[in-house]
């Protein structure tokens, strides 16, 4: 008997039906604070590349020391990521042009036009998790090779990947994925494309939306780029390194959501989804983004009041709820292929390696 077969299928709105009356309803409250948090990160790194911009006075024996600060910047790029995508599931900014405003900038070292996010991870991820149809999952073996599932097979965690590629795709990994479906919606539209894990479509008005917003961060980069005068060591440092570094760290989070977890018909978030236990200082830096499965019953909670989502699904599903130190999720994922064969096994690139999902629940 497979995983899913174990365990009674339910929707994320029967969680969300049972839970609710058991949390405050503070809890539900849009908070300011975090759109705080996101304009602080975005100042980090108008602050490192104003330093950056000098670093041509520096001789070249100090240029290490900017690396400490290029550690800080690429923790920004995380946080802006997960404080935007936090703005977008709430209604913390309630007027539309301002929320699309700062939406952008927070988006925009992410390559991420907000529209696409909305249409990408809101709409279609969180309706769709873990499905046939969801854009975020692994591929699947029945799947054409192309170019989009070669990449990810060559840059996420499994059993067959070479080191060094991994090593390469944690810092690309994000850019391709935001590529896929950038180019699926702008170019195709139509279903057509075969290289995204899934192609979706969108509307014309989004889609025109799309185009506007992606221009606008191509200026803002040619902007930065232009501060720093193009100077190959001010770039390198000041924007190559924390981008780099920064798409690591958020990728790990986002490898951990679902690639170990089987693919269900009915959105079962406690099934397709999973939490990672990670020290607390990076809970406190990243608004907890590590309680995934709790994000994905209340995706406009205040973040802040995850742990109590988490304690109440250890009392009432402990047997059912995934949750599992981040060392051992990594190390799971270094262990199993990546592709699905079947909603229960996953597969390599070959389809001659089968092994069961993993069970996640290891508390």
């Amino acid at each position: 008997m497979n995983i899913v077969d174990q365990k009674v299928l339910m929707t994320q709105a029967d969680y969300a039906k049972k839970l609710r009356p058991l949390l405050p309803s503070e809890a539900f409250l849009p908070d300011p604070n975090k759109v705080w948090i996101l304009l602080i990160n975005l100042m980090i790194l108008i602050v490192g590349w104003a330093i950056a911009s000098y670093l041509d006075r520096w001789s070249w024996y100090y240029l290490w020391l900017y690396l400490p600060i290029a550690i800080v910047m690429a923790n920004s790029i995380i946080v802006l990521l997960f404080s935007t995508h936090d703005l977008l599931h709430s209604s913390a900014i309630s007027n539309p042009l301002l929320r699309r405003v700062v939406s952008l900038f927070g988006f925009a070292m992410l390559w991420m036009p907000p529209t696409l996010w909305k249409a990408v991870h809101n709409r279609e991820h969180h309706n769709k998790t873990n499905s046939e149809q969801d854009p975020d999952r692994n591929y699947l073996s029945s799947q054409p090779k192309n170019w989009g599932k070669w990449i990810q097979n060559a840059f996420v965690p499994s059993s067959e990947v070479n080191p060094i590629t991994l090593v390469i795709g944690l810092g690309h990994a994000w850019g391709m994925h935001t590529f896929r479906n950038l180019t699926s919606v702008l170019f195709f539209n139509n279903q057509s494309a075969k290289y995204p894990v899934v192609a979706f479509s969108i509307s014309e008005k989004e889609r025109q939306a799309i185009a506007l917003e992606l221009l606008s961060i191509i200026g803002l980069h040619l902007v930065i780029l232009t501060s720093l005068e193009f100077s190959p060591v001010k770039i390198l440092l000041s924007y190559f390194i924390p981008i780099w570094i920064g798409y690591a760290g958020l990728i790990f989070y986002i490898y951990t959501n679902h690639l170990l977890c089987p693919m269900t018909d009915v959105n079962d978030v406690l099934v397709n989804s999973l939490s990672i236990r990670v020290p607390k200082i990076f809970d406190l830096l990243h608004i907890n983004f590590s309680y995934h499965t709790e994000h994905h019953i209340f995706p406009g909670m205040n973040p802040d009041y995850y742990p109590m989502v988490q304690e109440l699904l250890l009392t009432h599903y402990p047997e059912k709820f995934n949750l599992m130190d981040a060392d051992k999720v990594w190390n799971l994922m270094m262990k199993t292929p990546r592709h699905y064969f079947d909603e229960n096994t996953l597969t390599d690139w070959s389809g001659t390696k089968f092994v069961p999902c993993p069970e996640l629940n290891n508390k």
